[in-house]
């Protein structure tokens, strides 16, 4: 599987959105290959109410109540999404917040991917029983240079000492030969974001990075 990170780049968000999202889901039509978009707030029923799937980005460990301009998990799903995006380098979580927002949405069964950096903060994450857990060291997200090549036997300890749950690899993911090297390592699919989003044509990179999964 390949989960796109829309995060709020021009070129995916609003209408924009919709665009790349009817892409991800054209492609995975025709390879077969299950590619989610992750999108903005703002943008979820934009396309969900297209019958597309979309997940979110986050969202904030509150309740129904006051809190004015923070982001509501049962309004993310009410607005369509089917999945959560958790602890990206870049809207990290407290370990205790991640774990009331996990609990909150094991019980209404909603899968997650979480991202974790090292191997020590998978290995606090899995308790929390998520149901994918991202490795992506935060160096190489949106580089040139993959994880998968990068460091690879540092992705053969982590799916080694992780398990009981699915692993993706993210950062810096390019070429069908990341996508087939990482699974070769033990990962069951990917998440990438601006090689992409940032694409001058998002459809032939999608179609790209699917052929590493054939190759498989």
């Amino acid at each position: 599987m390949i989960f796109v990170n829309f995060k709020t780049y021009e070129q995916a968000t609003g209408e924009a959105s919709l665009i790349l999202a009817k892409i991800c889901a054209e492609v995975s039509q025709i390879t077969s290959i299950k590619i989610i978009p992750i999108v903005q707030a703002v943008d979820i029923w934009r396309l969900a109410s297209q019958g597309l799937e979309v997940w979110a980005q986050s969202a904030d460990t509150i309740d129904f109540g006051a809190h004015t301009g923070s982001i509501l998990p049962e309004a993310v799903l009410a607005a369509g999404a089917k999945g959560f995006l958790l602890n990206h380098s870049e809207k990290k979580l407290s370990s205790s917040d991640l774990e009331k927002i996990l609990n909150k949405l094991k019980i209404k069964n909603v899968p997650t991917l979480v991202c974790a950096e090292k191997i020590d903060e998978a290995s606090s994450i899995i308790g929390f029983q998520p149901t994918f857990i991202a490795y992506e060291p935060s160096e190489l997200i949106g580089g040139q240079v993959s994880v998968s090549q990068a460091k690879p036997e540092i992705i053969s300890e982590f799916i080694a000492k992780i398990t009981g749950v699915p692993i993706l690899v993210g950062a810096g993911i390019h070429t069908p030969q990341d996508v087939q090297k990482a699974l070769e390592l033990g990962a069951k699919g990917i998440l990438v974001s601006s090689g992409v989003v940032l694409a001058p044509n998002p459809r032939e990179v999608l179609l790209n990075l699917a052929r590493g999964f054939k190759n498989d």
